[in-house]
C-alpha cells in the first residue's frame, strides 16, 4: 500500500495546532490563569474542603491573616497543628500574587498593605463577575460565589475563563 506524502504532513499539522493551543493555553498569562497549588499539605488540608485556592489570588498579608484565624475561618473551625499550619502559611506566602517574581492581576485595584479574606471581594474578581445575577450564586448548583468550579471546570488546575 502506497502512502501519500500528504497523510503524514497533515497529521503533522494537526499535531502542531493541537499543541500550539495547548502551550498557548499554558503560557498566556493573562487573566484567567492562576498556578494552582502544587504543595501536598496545603493540597491535603485546603481541598479537603473547597477548592484549594490559588496562591496567587491573594496578597502575602491576607494569607497570614486567613492562616492565623483558622479556629473561625468562614464560620467553620479549620484549625490544623502548628506545624501543618507554618508550612502551609509558607507556600501560600512564598506564592501569593504580590510575592517576588509574582504579577498577580487578580490583585490589581486592590490598595497597597490591603489584607482582604475574600478573593470574591477583589476590585478585578468583582469587575469580571458583575453580569452574573444574583439567582446564579444562588442557584442550587453554585450556592457560593467561592464554588468557581461550578462555572469554571478546570478551576482546579488555575484555568478561570468562561466556560
Amino acid at each position: 500500500m502506497k502512502t501519500t506524502p500528504l497523510r503524514p504532513l497533515a497529521l503533522g499539522l494537526a499535531a502542531l495546532a493541537v499543541t500550539a493551543l495547548l502551550l498557548g493555553r499554558a503560557q498566556a498569562g493573562d487573566d484567567d490563569y492562576c498556578p494552582p497549588v502544587t504543595d501536598a499539605r496545603t493540597l491535603q488540608e485546603c481541598a479537603s474542603c473547597h477548592i484549594a485556592f490559588p496562591p496567587s489570588m491573594l496578597p502575602a498579608a491576607s494569607w497570614k491573616r486567613m492562616m492565623g484565624e483558622l479556629e473561625d475561618h468562614f464560620g467553620d473551625d479549620a484549625s490544623i497543628d502548628a506545624e501543618t499550619t507554618a508550612a502551609i502559611t509558607r507556600y501560600l506566602v512564598d506564592h501569593a500574587g504580590d510575592a517576588p517574581g509574582q504579577a498577580s492581576k487578580l490583585l490589581r485595584g486592590l490598595r497597597p498593605g490591603a489584607a482582604p479574606l475574600r478573593i470574591t471581594e477583589l476590585p478585578k474578581w468583582v469587575r469580571e463577575h458583575d453580569e452574573v445575577p444574583q439567582s446564579d450564586w444562588t442557584s442550587k448548583d453554585v450556592a457560593s460565589k467561592a464554588n468557581c468550579v461550578a462555572c469554571h471546570i478546570d478551576a482546579e488546575k488555575g484555568y478561570f475563563e468562561d466556560d
